[in-house]
């Protein structure tokens, strides 16, 4: 039986939940990685997959830090209404910068309120601060390319 090893492309099936097993992301899609510290996937995940095969399954639970992080009240802004894309509504997310601009890259804000002409922008990942639980079954296990290896990273198929 092939064991799950570095440069090995694995695909899962999964379900995310909280640690109250209410269901985050169903994982309708398979998600499929590059194994060997190329950062496709949570530490803990890969770790625990190390050396599993097919049909093998495993449930990991995942700290803040080593998910989405902890959430960071500085990434919350106050704009006015007018300056942003219209028509704004509630849970729509914005593509922004960071208000000190030191952040590389664009930054994704989700509308998180609106009131007397200013909207709440919250730049945190929407599972920040959040404990899960990650649980998911090995369906496939290949060698990778030379190619893949190379791209490094996600592969969602």
């Amino acid at each position: 039986m092939i064991r799950i090893a570095k440069n090995d492309i694995v695909t899962l099936d999964y379900k995310l939940a909280d640690p109250d097993g209410n269901v985050l992301d169903a994982g309708n899609d398979p998600i499929s990685y590059l194994h060997g510290g190329y950062d496709g996937v949570f530490l803990p995940i890969e770790n625990a997959l190390e050396g599993k095969g097919v049909g093998d399954a495993i449930t990991v639970k995942l700290q803040p830090n080593d998910a989405f992080g902890e959430y960071d009240f500085n990434l919350l802004q106050i704009e006015p209404v007018e300056n942003l894309p219209q028509p704004l509504k509630v849970g729509m997310m914005i593509e922004g910068d960071t208000e000190d601009g030191l952040e590389d890259g664009a930054v994704f804000y989700t509308v998180t309120e609106i009131a007397e002409g200013k909207a709440v922008l919250d730049g945190n990942h929407p599972l920040a601060g959040m404990a899960l639980v990650f649980s998911a079954c090995v369906t496939a296990i290949r060698p990778a390319t030379a190619e893949e290896i190379s791209a490094r990273g996600q592969l969602n198929g």
